[in-house]
């Protein structure tokens, strides 16, 4: 299952004018679990109103997460990092156009990053389960952050996070949603070694994507996603089956959010240095 291809055409739909980029962040604030998710931990951790004064969002993409912290923190300077030089150009191009110069992107290899007592807050979200070399990320997560600082991660977890069972599947053609994974998904013990090992003084890690937030993503991400992989014609019906599915995804993401989850999909982590 191809999920670039789908995010560079939607992408390239709402990027046609500030409007529908911005319009396009919010759908995604309220149609994706995980942003729920995140920003129920961001107003937990933050130490103030005011929140943080520097922000690192590791592995920024769309930059989605960069509009939410500008209006959230508003006095922050944030530095979205990314591999792909071509969405770093666009970002950039786009908050020059809102008028944010706290607002950057750089091109950036995770693994090979040496900030040093820099950040109040590094942001990784669906980003570690790309990553090799994950526990040397770690470490430079670590080293960038003041002291006091914390990290944020949203990843998958080893109870289906890829929506794959095992890798003999792929024989049978059940080939995982997502393909561009180097790892299914973390074990929250395993996560949790890693972030202790790369310096971080204290660890809090828990299950998303519980029942409701499986039904939500199935409906929400999935399902379109995988008829939009079987012909870009289902662009046309879009709008007609979110306007069903909607409602009833709000429900779910509130559902998942507001409840403690014995297991999930996905894995919200938070570390201290």
């Amino acid at each position: 299952m191809q999920y670039d291809p789908i995010k560079r055409s939607l992408g390239n739909v709402f990027n046609r004018s500030v409007f529908l980029r911005r319009l396009f962040y919010n759908l995604l604030d309220l149609l994706l679990l995980r942003t729920w998710h995140i920003k129920k931990e961001l107003n937990r951790i933050s130490k103030t109103p005011a929140g943080f004064d520097s922000i690192l969002d590791a592995g920024s993409g769309f930059g989605q997460y960069d509009y939410y912290l500008s209006k959230r923190f508003p006095q922050a300077k944030i530095l979205g990092l990314d591999v792909k030089s071509e969405q770093v150009e666009d970002c950039n191009n786009f908050f020059t156009k809102l008028d944010k110069p706290n607002v950057s992107f750089q091109t950036a290899d995770l693994a090979a990053i040496d900030f040093r007592d820099q950040f109040d807050l590094v942001l990784c979200v669906d980003v570690m389960e790309h990553i090799e070399e994950d526990r040397k990320v770690l470490a430079n997560y670590c080293n960038a952050l003041r002291k006091g600082g914390v990290l944020l991660i949203s990843t998958p977890s080893d109870q289906g996070g890829s929506d794959v069972h095992h890798h003999d599947d792929h024989h049978d053609g059940a080939v995982g949603f997502i393909d561009e994974h180097v790892r299914d998904g973390y074990a929250i013990a395993d996560l949790k070694e890693k972030l202790e090992t790369a310096g971080f003084s204290r660890t809090e890690l828990r299950y998303q994507y519980g029942r409701p937030g499986k039904i939500s993503w199935r409906l929400s991400m999935k399902f379109p996603i995988q008829l939009l992989n079987f012909s870009k014609l289902f662009f046309i019906l879009l709008p007609v089956y979110y306007l069903i599915v909607f409602p009833f995804c709000l429900i779910l993401n509130w559902m998942d959010t507001n409840s403690r989850h014995h297991t999930g999909t996905g894995l919200i982590a938070v570390a201290w240095k």
